[in-house]
This record gives C-alpha cells, structure tokens and sequence, in this order.
C-alpha cells in the first residue's frame, strides 16, 4: 500500500469516527428530548422539520451506521453512495430553517423569536450532515477511478476549459427562478416590502445570489478579477470564494423551500394564498437546484490536475 492510500484511509478513519462521535452526542440529546422533557420551542413548534422525536433519534443512528458501511467498503457501491447522500439530505432538510436564520443573523435582525437552543440545535443538525458529506466524498474518491492518489475517473490531461453546456443552462434557470420568485411578488404587491431595512439587505442578496453568482460559474469572468475591479483585475478568483456559497446557498435554499413545499402539500395554513406560495416556493427550489448543478460543474473544472495521473 502507498503512502498516499495510507494517508488517505487514516484521514477516512477520522471522518468515520467524527460522524460516531456526532453522532452518539447529537443522538443522545434528541433521545433526552424524546425520552424525557424537551425545550420549549415557540416560534415553530420544533427545531427541526419532519424528523422529530424517535425520527430524529433514529436518522442520528442511520448517519452513524452509514458512516461505518462507507469506513469498510473496499469497493464502489452505487446504492451506498445513494444513501450516505440521501441521509446527509434529509440532516440538512430537518435543519431547513437555519437558513432565514442565518440571514437574519447577517443582517443584525434577529428578532424576538430567535431561540438559541433551537439554533444550536439545528447547527448541530447540519454539523452532521457536513461531517457525512466529507466521508461520503472521501469515500466516492477512494473508490473510484484507478488512481491511488485522486481516484478520478476520465483521461489524463482531458479537464475542459470551458463549462458544460447543462451547467450553463442550469446557471440561466436559477436566474429565471429568481426573476419567477419576483415577478411573483410583483402579482401580489411589494406592500411592506420596500421600507424594512433588513428586507431590503435580503432582496439585495438575493440579487447577488441569484443573478451574479450563478453566471460567475459559468463564465470566465468567475475564475478571473475583471479588468473593472480595483486592485484585483487579471487575478485569479479563488474556488472557495464561488464554490463555498454556491453549494451552501444551493443545498440550504433547497432544503428549506422543498419542506415548505411539503408543508404546503399536506395542507398548512399561510396567511399567503396558496397559488403565490406555489409559484414562489418551486422559484427558489429552481434558484437553489440551478445554483447545486453549476457549482458542482465550476468544481469539476477548476479543480486542480492530479500530479500522479494528469486527471
């Protein structure tokens, strides 16, 4: 065995033991819940979505066993890939609301019904889903490929210098989910929309998120500063700058409006009509899924070349 493989399965151990150590604390304190007396949550009645009670305690069991399946298996399984990513989904989807959270947070507006324990409940929720997403990741990468240092797939020296044409038609429709969401808006009125300061901030950043970032993925503009831009232009972008909000926005955006369309099918009451939430809610899930598959595209091709085989 190489050093690299070695390397590479010690750093695979240590993602393994992570997610157990996550997931025996996280675990044992939505089985105190469960079990005994939980917190009184105001604002939505629960700190997570969908998975509450023994479901909680049962997903934090599900991570853990995922996480050993992927610690011993030697070879490439599709159908454990699938679930490992299916169970990180579902921890992310159950913390759906630290999205608006985080947001407000950003923009110095809590408010009154900001509850921390909820919040450090949910954060612990996605600190799983992040945790099993690496192992599931370092897993893909041990498996696949015929390389012991990457274990990418394709032919040496074949990495594309320009965006895949599906990724290119996934930056546009996360625009068009965006200009849908607003158009939406526009149908209903912006009444009290346009003199809440925090409000604003978020329409703000939904513009950057929804119109600048999914085009700097797709265009040479997102790997190079501008000539435009003072003291940065000719330089290169870094990945993290693009690739760590385009996947988060993604996934959060996703995770929190697909529960609320979920709640919207089994028939929850909202002071919004029904029509207008529809519309809105399949916008952003289009903005959030477009923003997913170009990320994942921008990281495919700006990633560094294998030193061992050019991939």
């Amino acid at each position: 065995m190489t050093t690299s493989v070695s390397v590479a399965r010690r750093a695979g151990h240590g993602l393994t033991y992570a997610v157990l150590g996550w997931a025996v604390a996280y675990g044992g304190v939505r089985l105190a819940w469960t079990v005994g007396e939980a917190p009184e949550f105001r604002q939505f009645g629960s700190d997570l979505l969908g998975f509450t009670g023994w479901w909680s305690v049962a997903l934090c069991v599900v991570a853990g066993v995922v996480a050993v399946a992927l610690d011993r298996a030697a070879a490439w399984r599709p159908v454990l890939a699938a679930l490992a990513w299916a169970v990180t989904g579902a921890l992310v989807a159950a913390a759906a609301i630290l999205l608006p959270e985080l947001v407000s947070l950003l923009l110095f507006a809590a408010g009154p019904y900001f509850d921390p324990v909820a919040f450090a409940s949910r954060l612990g929720c996605v600190t799983g889903a992040i945790l099993l997403g690496l192992a599931t990741a370092r897993y893909q990468r041990r498996t696949r490929g015929d390389c012991p240092d990457c274990c990418r797939t394709g032919r040496p020296g074949r990495q594309r210098p320009a965006p895949a044409l599906w990724a290119r038609w996934a930056a546009y429709a996360a625009v068009a989910g965006l200009v849908t969401r607003f158009a939406a808006q526009f149908v209903v009125g912006f009444d009290g929309l346009t003199t809440d300061a925090s409000l604003i901030g978020l329409e703000i950043g939904l513009l950057l998120a929804g119109v600048l970032l999914p085009l700097a993925l797709v265009h040479r503009w997102g790997e190079t500063w501008p000539r435009w831009v003072p003291l940065l232009a000719g330089r290169t972008i870094p990945r993290p700058l693009l690739l760590v909000p385009g996947l988060g926005l993604g996934a959060g955006i996703v995770a929190y409006f697909g529960m609320g369309l979920v709640q919207l099918a089994s028939g929850s009451v909202s002071e919004f009509s029904d029509t207008f939430l529809w519309v809105a809610m399949s916008a952003y899930c289009l903005l959030g899924l477009g923003l997913l598959v170009a990320s994942s595209d921008y990281h495919l091709r700006t990633r560094a070349a294998c030193p061992a085989c050019g991939r």
